[in-house]
């Protein structure tokens, strides 16, 4: 099997607020499911971040790589590749740049594709990873998101 297929979804409660991710990868008949929950975060960077930690799980590159997610941030940044010019221009004025940085490191060492689901619906892979992302929100043993931190401006609002 050379195909990793990838269910991500991120939740956040109060959008900034204690939010969680999860994720569900498919290699052949092999399943691992991964969520994690933080104190301060929000929704994108929840989203972000399941994509993210489903990728650092990888020991190789070189993979054919399709990640499903319900998150248009996400898809249409990449496969309409506004992240790109983003990192033409220094990521200015643009949120979450820590993440999609690190991101972007999973991109050029895989052949990564994105394809959006509508959350919520008929998908059992992305309710499963809503089921995840809820649950790490919601439980105990929350992170602290640093990065969020590192990108709020003076007046508390994301840059």
């Amino acid at each position: 099997m050379s195909q990793l297929i990838i269910y991500t979804d991120g939740a956040a409660r109060g959008n900034p607020g204690p939010g969680g991710y999860g994720a569900v990868l498919h290699w052949g008949t092999i399943i691992k499911e991964i969520s994690q929950g933080y104190k301060h975060t929000t929704n994108n960077r929840m989203e972000l971040m399941a994509v993210i930690a489903a990728l650092d799980l990888l020991k190789r590159g070189g993979l054919d790589i399709t990640i499903y997610t319900d998150s248009a941030y996400i898809v249409n940044s990449v496969e309409k590749k506004w992240v790109f010019g983003w990192v033409k221009k220094g990521f200015k004025g643009k949120k979450n740049a820590d993440l999609w940085k690190e991101f972007l490191e999973h991109y050029k060492k895989n052949k990564i594709k994105f394809v959006w689901v509508k959350g919520h619906a008929d998908n059992k892979w992305n309710n499963r990873c809503d089921q995840l992302a809820t649950a790490a929100a919601d439980g105990g043993n929350l992170l602290e998101d640093t990065g969020y931190f590192l990108n709020k401006d003076d007046e508390g609002s994301l840059y």
